[in-house]
């Protein structure tokens, strides 16, 4: 169980409720969660735009440093320090993955809306206010971004449809809607995503289980500024095993027609060696048998994969392996997490004994005047 080392900031980052909020709905309007992962160089400069905005009901921001190998921590919490709107930074123990992190910062956030973009400032902060007035005034669950134009290398952008035919293909969600990490949430939709607790997530995926009121907006895609995407070949492959494994059962059943048609195929030559027998012709040797063979094998082995791969994550997840492991809060989760629970159910930051010092706190609560002393709390996100 990882400790987590807990500050409290100052009072005046507060958030306020929303003009017609319920008491206990959320703090804020809108919350942007950020995975942070070699960021350093343009999270500060994302921050400050999303800062200098002003949607309905405020706006807090949430940074999840997921194990980056350079400086990203030091400079989330320096702007920590002198945010001048409400600002969360959590700091995973290691790399956990991109959706992993963003499971994390959408256990965190407290608004009524929830947007989740990446640090790399390829989506304008301007584009934010727009995402969110549209998820907001037109009533939807889930709002997703297209873009005109992508900015990716090539081969990122033949990843990305990719990876869109494969959800198109395993995932009960709208023809032609592009999964877009730059998304906007309901409340009750980032509640109900939240209360997984598996070690493989796939946001997308657990959105389309929870609503089918999505709609998607284009907006604006800008060229990388800084360095390279994060995304390798394999970073990509992952994220199509946890979209195909963890929300599909289709690839077995891919492996059952496959092994009915290796048998069809098998009754097929069976019945021509009989035949090229009765007519008083040696069949065909060695060539032919080694053929059947090869492709029998293959065959058996892709079954066998891919029956290990659904097998090996049964067996990680209810062998605890962790969805991410939270190493320090800094911000106004603190003042959340003493007196509420982070939206929905999954694993909690603060123990029993942390909710009994405030009793009645409720989710929608504000935070105290006066911020409560640092303490440690074991928990895992």
């Amino acid at each position: 169980m990882a400790e987590i080392q807990k500050h409290p900031t100052p009072p005046q980052h507060g958030a306020r409720p929303a003009d017609g909020l319920a008491p206990h709905a959320a703090a804020v309007g809108l919350s942007v969660v950020v995975p942070v992962y070699r960021g350093a160089t343009t999270v500060g400069r994302l921050v400050e735009a999303l800062s200098a905005l002003r949607p309905a009901g405020g706006i807090e921001i949430v940074l999840v440093n997921d194990g980056s190998p350079d400086d990203s921590g030091a400079v989330c919490r320096e702007l920590a320090a002198r945010a001048t709107v409400p600002l969360t930074y959590l700091e995973h123990a290691r790399n956990f993955g991109e959706h992993n992190a963003v499971m994390t910062g959408l256990r965190h956030a407290r608004g009524a809306f929830v947007i989740t973009m990446d640090d790399d400032l390829q989506n304008p902060p301007e584009e934010v206010v727009k995402l969110y007035d549209h998820a907001r005034l037109g009533n939807w669950d889930v709002v997703y971004t297209r873009y005109a134009e992508k900015q990716h290398e090539g081969w990122r952008n033949l990843g990305s449809h990719f990876a869109n035919g494969v959800a198109d293909m395993l995932l009960d969600k709208p023809k032609n809607l592009y999964l877009s990490s730059f998304r906007c949430m309901s409340a009750l939709v980032v509640r109900e995503v939240t209360k997984y607790s598996g070690p493989y997530p796939y946001v997308d995926g657990l959105i389309m289980q929870v609503t089918q009121r999505i709609d998607s907006i284009e907006v604006l895609h800008l060229a990388r500024m800084e360095g390279r995407s994060n995304y390798t070949i394999a970073r990509l492959i992952r994220l199509w095993l946890n979209l195909a494994t963890n929300f599909s059962v289709l690839p077995l059943r891919l492996a059952i027609f496959a092994g009915a048609a290796m048998g069809v195929l098998g009754l097929l030559g069976a019945a021509l060696v009989m035949l090229e027998a009765a007519k008083g012709t040696t069949p065909s040797g060695w060539a032919s048998v080694m053929t059947v063979i090869l492709l029998l094998s293959g065959v058996q082995f892709l079954i066998i994969g891919v029956l290990g791969e659904y097998v090996g994550r049964a067996f990680l997840s209810a062998n605890g392996k962790p969805q991410g492991v939270v190493r320090e809060v800094i911000g106004p989760a603190v003042e959340g997490a003493a007196g509420a629970p982070p939206r929905g159910s999954a694993p909690r930051l603060a123990t029993g004994a942390d909710a009994a010092e405030r009793p009645g706190a409720g989710a929608g609560e504000l935070p105290n005047d006066r911020p409560p002393p640092p303490r440690r709390v074991g928990g895992r996100s």
